[in-house]
């Protein structure tokens, strides 16, 4: 369930805080899951300046800003915001999560370990996609309330370890729905469209959209690319269709949330449930 609370409900957050409270007028806003995998939008004054663990981040101008824990993250996150001088400091702890297990037998060896003459295509693969998660842009779309990207069944969920053929694969770091090829995809929320490719090797028809400041989705394996890069998408407006590209056993979308670069996180969190 996504949370929005004032910080003096501190217990709804598991959040420790030692900042000064003198300044009444002196705000900080939480609307997220603190957990493995969540992401955090917070809001406090438009003037502040904010660090996370140590490290500057961007703050729009009416004040939002953004934060998040990744898979395997077990260190809460350390807020220093700087406000008429004086700095403002909280403690967000993360909740570790249970992950499953999935078992995958019978699969091709190919969809299990790809062969040595593809290496090329991965690697240039990576590389776009690492492109398009790098751009910054003032865009606020990613405040907007993210919906369903398409309708179906949940056939894959985040954080999930994977078992192909016996060989212990990474973690699954996206949401899979599953639902006939052709179904609608559409945009989960507002924003620019930074990768469209139909054939990429692990991931088929791939769609990377960014939401500004550092938040992009993803969307793989689809039998349908409908939208260009560059071009603006708006939300709900048809971006591709479900398909079985790329490494896939079965139709359907491997819908995927990135802060930056590296934090990958659940989109299940990041909207209604069904």
């Amino acid at each position: 369930m996504i949370l929005y609370k004032r910080v003096i409900m501190k217990t709804l957050f598991f959040l420790l805080f030692s900042f000064c409270t003198q300044a009444s007028d002196y705000f900080l806003n939480l609307k997220g899951d603190p957990t493995q995998g969540g992401l955090i939008i917070a809001q406090t004054n438009p003037a502040a300046k904010v660090s996370i663990n140590g490290k500057k981040t961007h703050v729009t101008d009416d004040g939002y800003f953004m934060f998040g824990f990744g898979r395997f993250a077990e260190n809460a996150a350390k807020l220093v915001i700087n406000y008429q001088g004086t700095s403002y400091r909280a403690t967000i702890a993360v909740t570790p999560r249970k992950f499953k297990t999935e078992v995958i037998n019978g699969l091709p060896p190919k969809k299990v370990n790809p062969p040595a003459e593809v290496y090329a295509q991965i690697k240039a693969d990576n590389i776009k996609v690492g492109k398009a998660r790098s751009f910054f842009t003032d865009s606020k779309d990613f405040l907007q309330q993210f919906i369903w990207p398409a309708d179906g069944r949940i056939s894959g969920v985040y954080g999930s370890r994977r078992i192909l053929n016996g060989q212990a694969k990474r973690p699954h770091y996206g949401m899979d729905i599953a639902n006939k090829v052709g179904t609608k995809v559409i945009a989960p929320a507002g924003g620019i469209v930074r990768l469209a490719e139909t054939g990429m090797y692990y991931t088929g028809g791939t769609i990377i959209i960014d939401h500004g400041y550092g938040l992009t989705t993803t969307f793989m394996h689809m039998s349908k690319v409908v939208v260009e890069v560059g071009s603006r998408v708006e939300q709900g407006e048809k971006i591709g269709e479900i398909g079985m590209t790329g490494r896939a056993t079965g139709p359907h979308l491997d819908w995927r949330i990135n802060l930056g670069k590296k934090t990958r996180l659940d989109p299940q969190l990041v909207i209604p449930k069904r």
